[in-house]
């Protein structure tokens, strides 16, 4: 599992750099959206990849990697939308917007060692395809929790779901980091 957390740790960095440049560039515009908004974007970047699978056409030209790192960012800045309640201010400093970035990143990746640990990296066996079809679901999900008002019965609520995509998004870009390294 040190493989795992060492790939995931990279491809972490990877994205929060990303994060802060653009931060550096926007502000936290992003702030603005609410997190039903955020589903959006990430349903927005989910099915680009789904499309791109099924067709083998990229037209736009940016790759899958960057709509799934897109898709990581997205959904830890949904998190701190949905946590970080009491933070009425728009625009954040970088500084802070990267301290919350990693604060939910480190929980994201804990939250990955202990599931990693009882599904036993199951993941590793799976297809890119299959982690996008996965994170489809998660969004679908939220999208109906976030249409009931974020109530739900017996199931996991819509920060659960987020942590989920941002995790199966790390997969899959470990997974096409490796795929890279055999051809």
């Amino acid at each position: 599992m040190s493989k795992t957390n060492t790939q995931y740790t990279n491809v972490i960095n990877v994205c929060r750099d990303i994060f802060s440049k653009k931060t550096k560039d926007y502000g936290t515009a992003w702030r603005i959206l609410r997190p039903s908004s955020l589903t959006d974007q990430l349903f927005i970047k989910a099915s680009r990849i789904r499309t791109i699978q099924e067709t083998g056409e990229n037209q736009v030209g940016e790759k899958i990697e960057d709509e799934f790192i897109a898709i990581v960012n997205y959904c830890v800045m949904a998190i701190i939308q949905l946590m970080e309640k009491d933070l009425t201010e728009f625009e954040l400093p970088p500084i802070q917007a990267e301290e919350l970035y990693a604060k939910y990143s480190t929980e994201a990746f804990e939250l990955m060692q202990k599931k990693n640990h009882d599904y036993g990296e199951a993941w590793r066996d799976m297809r890119v395809s299959s982690l996008t079809d996965l994170i489809l679901q998660k969004i679908y999900r939220v999208k109906q929790i976030e249409d009931n008002s974020g109530s739900t019965i017996i199931s996991e609520g819509i920060d659960a779901n987020y942590f989920d995509m941002l995790n199966y998004s790390v997969f899959a870009l470990i997974l096409m980091g490796e795929e890279d390294k055999v051809k």
